[in-house]
């Protein structure tokens, strides 16, 4: 069920979200959250499917706020609110308003949303793309326990990894980070299976990927270990490398979907690691509302001490391969010639 409401007002919105829900026979609320998207309406659509798509496993009121550019300067003095209401098979689980906010009021979402949140319920909110350098410290991002950003819609993305770091607040992740969850799960059951001291690693993928990045400063941090960071054409992450006393251990994607996981002593193995879509990596951060410790750790570690380990490491085995040319040579000049002993 739809209803379009046209200059209207939150307090019209609630009382439409309760007439469509007594006209479909549930006036009952069973939602568990508020997920609030701020986006465009070039992206509204896509984000709004996959928030639909996720609400299947998390039945929650769905607001998106889309703020429309007005072009004349007395448009922009205007301010002026319209709203589609959403309710059953049009919703997915839950309820959705769609809000289209012009002129003077698109400065000022959060006090059109608030009215609309759900009573004792966490909030998230969530950027698919153009998201804000602070997420907490935006109007709409203050209201939530939650903050959800996406470093691969940014325009460079290796530079907003460092904005997420430099702003972190308890409750911010990235979608980057969701994608490389089973990535961590695999690579982490490998040296359970196999424990022995990690000396280096590898991480191939696509260049400006956040997400191979993240995983890269993830094994820095965790196993203390200079990891390098080499390209490939993807598609995302295509391997990662883990050199140990005992061996290499190797998990190699090349087609996106199914990879392969090698061990020392070990037979390879056939794993399942497809690239997942946006509702499922929604669906994955929605069930957990608290702070991500693991992933503040990571993007804190930073880009520039990922890559400047890397050119450390470099510049140390440059710097022992001259000295062993220098030893060499001073033998080289003392050893007689076959020519010179004939004589």
């Amino acid at each position: 069920m739809k209803i379009d409401l046209t200059e209207t007002t939150s307090s019209k919105i609630n009382q439409a979200l309760v007439s469509a829900r007594r006209a479909i026979g549930t006036p009952a609320i069973g939602m568990v959250l508020t997920l609030v998207i701020v986006t465009d309406e070039e992206n509204a659509y896509d984000a709004l499917k996959s928030a639909g798509d996720a609400s299947r496993e998390h039945p929650s009121r769905i607001i998106a706020v889309i703020k429309r550019v007005s072009r004349s300067p007395r448009a922009r003095r205007d301010a002026r609110l319209d709203a589609e209401v959403r309710v059953g098979s049009d919703a997915g689980t839950g309820e959705t308003v769609v809000l289209r906010l012009h002129g003077e009021l698109a400065n000022h979402a959060q006090s059109v949303v608030l009215p609309l949140l759900l009573p004792d319920a966490p909030v998230v909110v969530w950027w698919p793309d153009d998201a804000p350098a602070d997420a907490a410290k935006d109007p709409l991002g203050a209201l939530a326990q939650r903050r959800i950003t996406d470093g691969y819609s940014a325009e460079r993305p290796l530079d907003e990894l460092a904005v997420r770091a430099a702003t972190y607040s308890p409750g911010d992740t990235d979608l980057s980070w969701t994608r490389i969850t089973p990535w961590r799960s695999m690579l982490a059951a490998a040296l359970d299976q196999q424990p022995a001291e990690v000396i280096g690693a590898t991480v191939e993928g696509e260049s400006d990927n956040p997400s191979c990045e993240l995983l890269a400063m993830w094994l820095a941090d965790r196993l203390g270990v200079p990891v390098e960071r080499t390209y490939s054409g993807g598609p995302g992450l295509t391997a990662v490398r883990m050199e140990t006393k005992n061996g290499v251990i190797v998990l190699d994607r090349a087609d996106g979907s199914l990879a392969t996981l090698s061990m020392h002593g070990q037979p390879d193995r056939a794993v399942a690691l497809k690239r997942r879509d946006t509702a499922e990596l929604l669906a994955e951060e929605l069930r957990r509302l608290d702070p991500d410790n693991t992933y503040e750790s990571a993007v804190k570690f930073g880009v520039a001490k990922l890559h400047a380990g890397g050119e450390v490491e470099a510049a140390a085995v440059a710097e022992k391969k001259s000295a062993e040319a220098e030893q060499q040579a001073p033998a080289a000049k003392k050893a007689p010639t076959k020519k010179a002993a004939a004589k």
